[in-house]
């Protein structure tokens, strides 16, 4: 019942949202008499905050148009490439007439951005892309909130969530990277793993950013949260069926609403003032820190409904029962075999001040992954990054993603055979090894990425 008086007070809020917005603007606009009146910037910073809080926030775009490749604008276009019931593998296919940035493009490593199905769209990764597709050939996982999947079409497991994986691969292949960022390190190291007790060829790099692989480690408010209460309690309390305006009416899912919430819960005092600064930003005409938030927001409260059976089935192998870990998983009957991968290079990436996936918890990739040669595995901690900031923001854009950037380039063939995944799909693999990648910071474990005429080393 949870959903369906969430459902109803969204709706009868909507009237006093659309009047909050409206009468904001009208305290505001140059040709309005109220906006003379005394107080008046104050009044509609008040409404607008009123607004936002109470509107529904719908799935952001990309709203990436355009990038720049070897020193030329080339126009950007999102392209549906595989479409599943609970996701789309999205190519987003660069177009240019200009030789030389076209050359460039046909040599580029192609990568598979898989994004996190734990409460937000796969837009959160946006910055991610954008980095990504000035060397690169990217494609992403956009999750399907699950209130819109009708429930004929069936349930979906963290088992259909690896063989997704799977086939988003293969169909990018053969000469793939992958780039996982949290909640999915966990299956794509299982479908990596799987592949290659298959006999499979496997992605050229693994790139695994703040995820949970042996939640064991420092564990965070999150994880002792999964760890310490039942599978049953989560059930009877988080679990609910989609209401019946919506096409997947009658379907169990852990709602985003309810996920949005523990969110928040986290750190309600930081959204509190987030929220304040911003009414003070409004009254003082600050218009570019007030964009900021308006963008920060539109992503943060777009939350997506996740499927209970895959909900439920990752905090038991995760989180509770760590069969990854302790070699016990098996998907579809065949046992998860981390040690199986040879022939893929492994690069782990954690935040200092992580306080989702806490520090080891990503690195421990390391230990499963042992016939991965020592010398084609790599760690690098991001000092001073918060969650977030190890794949969005300055950090990741300044300190990250230099390294993600170097060390597919280093392990990318210098000639590659030419891939068609796509109808329309002319673009090739790059030659040389990478440049100079920075030398990971003092908390780093395991090998960095070489400088050109150094040798990799150990801290």
């Amino acid at each position: 019942m949870l959903y369906q008086w969430y459902e109803t007070q969204r709706a009868l809020l909507s009237p006093f949202a659309e009047f909050s917005s409206a009468s904001s603007k009208l305290y505001q606009h140059p040709f309005s008499p109220f906006t003379h009146t005394p107080m008046a910037h104050r009044i509609s910073a008040g409404l607008e905050l009123m607004y936002r809080l109470s509107k529904e926030y719908e799935k952001p775009r990309f709203e990436i148009r355009s990038v720049q490749v070897n020193g030329v604008e080339v126009a950007v276009q999102e392209q549906v490439a595989v479409q599943k019931p609970f996701c789309r593998l999205l190519r987003f296919k660069r177009f240019t007439d200009n030789p030389a940035a076209l050359a460039k493009m046909k040599e580029q490593p192609t990568v598979v951005v898989v994004a996190p199905l734990s409460g937000h769209h796969a837009t959160l990764l946006r910055e991610t892309v954008r980095a990504l597709l000035k060397d690169h050939k990217v494609y992403i996982t956009d999750w399907t909130d699950a209130r819109m999947v009708p429930a004929e079409v069936g349930p979906f497991h963290l088992d259909d969530y690896v063989a997704y994986v799977q086939e988003f691969l293969r169909h990018a292949g053969p000469n793939v990277h992958v780039i996982s960022v949290c909640q999915p390190t966990v299956p794509v190291l299982a479908a990596v793993s799987l592949m290659a007790t298959q006999g499979e060829a496997t992605p050229l790099t693994m790139t695994m950013m703040g995820g949970p692989i042996d939640a064991r480690k420092s564990p965070t408010a999150v994880n002792n949260l999964a760890m310490k209460k039942s599978l049953e309690w989560f059930e009877h309390n988080v679990i609910h069926r989609v209401p019946v305006n919506f096409p997947g009416s009658g379907r169990q899912v852990y709602p985003g609403f309810l996920q949005h919430s523990g969110f928040i819960a986290m750190n309600p005092s930081r959204h509190m003032k987030s929220h304040y600064d911003f009414y003070l930003d409004l009254v003082r005409g600050d218009g570019d820190s007030a964009e900021f938030h308006r963008d920060f927001y539109d992503e943060y409260n777009a939350v997506i409904d996740m499927p209970a059976e895959y909900y439920l089935d990752t905090l038991k192998v995760v989180f509770q029962e760590f069969a990854l870990v302790n070699g016990t998983w098996e998907v579809d009957g065949q046992l998860v075999r981390p040690q199986d991968i040879k022939n893929s290079a492994l690069l782990t990436i954690e935040g200092e001040l992580d306080d989702i996936s806490g520090a080891g918890q990503t690195h421990a990739a390391h230990d499963l992954c042992s016939g991965i040669p020592k010398q084609d595995q790599f760690h690098y901690d991001v000092v001073g990054a918060g969650h977030y900031g190890i794949f969005s923001g300055r950090r990741w854009r300044e300190n990250v993603y230099p390294q993600v950037r170097d060390f597919i380039k280093a392990y990318q063939p210098v000639k590659a055979q030419e891939e068609a995944p796509a109808p329309g799909v002319v673009e090739a693999k790059a030659p040389e090894v990478s440049v100079a990648a920075k030398a990971a910071p003092e908390r780093s474990k395991g090998p960095v990425m070489p400088t050109p005429g150094k040798k990799a080393y150990r801290k």
